[in-house]
């Protein structure tokens, strides 16, 4: 990644203040982003075409018109960028999300939500004559039976598996809009697919979290509690591949200065686990050795998930740095920081 490229640039970052956004937004400014601008959403609703509107009204102000929420923190020494928006670039990682249990309660919202701000943001960042749009997808976009590894080439060759569909086929339709407005309109929007994300600053809320931060969070509450066993969802069978936080900032921001393709691009790690490895794994490294008790009746989701990153590598040169024990310990290790620092 090269400073030059994001000097002069104006950046926003829907989803900027969330796990993957705070880590991307901190990037950018090592990198000296000329503007890096994060709509919030109490200032903002993106579901809301007037609220889009408003916003890149806003992002396009000289500093001294625009909104108190939309000025940096490190004035006066800031130093913004041009306020052409053929200078402008949206990162575009905001979305509804949650686990399995958030997914299978709210199906119409996760589909209704996740469309409506993808695909209203992009048309009109299209009208605004913005420079470039990264659109961030999922790995749930892949069909219930995608031969594993995950080729880019395999999308549509089948339905999703159904307790992610809704929100899978809602962030998938991103990639239509993107290669379709390519190819009329000649608007440089890029798609990307990332694999399931941990890190610090993760989702702990059991009522809403990944598998990840939620089996982190059993076992140490287990220790605490002095209980012998935990419930896992499943029969341990499904196999995921997990990319590091920081990783996925490097695969994304090496995709916005170097890939102009209309073909959709996985971001992974190339390392594939059973969940039943993965809960064992976490138990260790948390020090947590009593029983895991496993829940059939709850859904496994889909049965593998691994993704062919060999498109990622050739395109723009990226390829995980941060190797899955080490990640999960960082991540263990800022929950158990986190837990003390509130007196939990």
């Amino acid at each position: 990644m090269t400073e030059n490229f994001w000097k002069n640039k104006r950046v926003v970052v829907t989803g900027g203040a969330g796990f993957l956004g705070s880590f991307l937004t901190e990037k950018l400014a090592q990198l000296g982003a000329g503007d890096i601008l994060v709509p919030h959403i109490e200032h903002y609703d993106l579901t809301d075409r007037n609220e889009i509107l408003r916003l890149l009204k806003d992002v396009r102000q000289p500093l001294e018109k625009r909104p108190e929420h939309l000025k940096p923190d490190n004035l006066p020494q800031f130093k913004p960028a041009s306020t052409d928006p053929a200078h402008t670039v949206i990162i575009h990682l905001a979305a509804h999300v949650g686990g399995i249990g958030a997914n299978r309660e709210h199906p119409a919202e996760f589909f209704y939500d996740n469309l409506i701000m993808g695909v209203e943001l992009m048309h009109q960042a299209w009208k605004d004559g913005v420079e470039k749009f990264v659109a961030i997808g999922t790995v749930c976009a892949y069909p219930k039976f995608t031969p594993v590894p995950f080729k880019e080439d395999d999308i549509w060759n089948g339905y999703p598996e159904e307790t992610n569909a809704p929100y899978g086929l809602a962030k998938k339709m991103l990639l239509v809009q993107a290669q379709s407005y390519r190819q009329q309109y000649g608007f440089n929007a890029i798609y990307l697919l990332p694999v399931n994300l941990y890190g610090p600053r993760d989702n702990f809320n059991l009522a809403s979290s990944h598998v990840i931060p939620a089996l982190i969070r059993k076992c140490i509450e287990a220790q605490k509690e002095g209980r012998h066993e935990i419930e896992v969802w499943g029969d341990g069978s499904p196999t995921r591949e997990f990319l590091y936080v920081e990783d996925a900032v490097q695969g994304i921001l090496l995709a916005t200065e170097n890939y102009n393709g209309s073909e959709p691009v996985n971001l992974g790690s190339g390392y594939e686990i059973p969940i039943k490895d993965l809960v064992e794994l976490i138990a260790r490294l948390t020090g947590f050795k009593g029983k895991l008790v496993w829940d059939v009746s709850k859904p496994n989701g889909q049965p593998r998930r691994g993704l062919d990153v060999s498109r990622a590598r050739q395109e723009f040169g990226f390829q995980a740095g941060t190797s899955f024990e080490e990640g999960l310990r960082r991540t263990i290790d800022w929950y158990r920081d986190f837990l003390k620092q509130n007196g939990k």
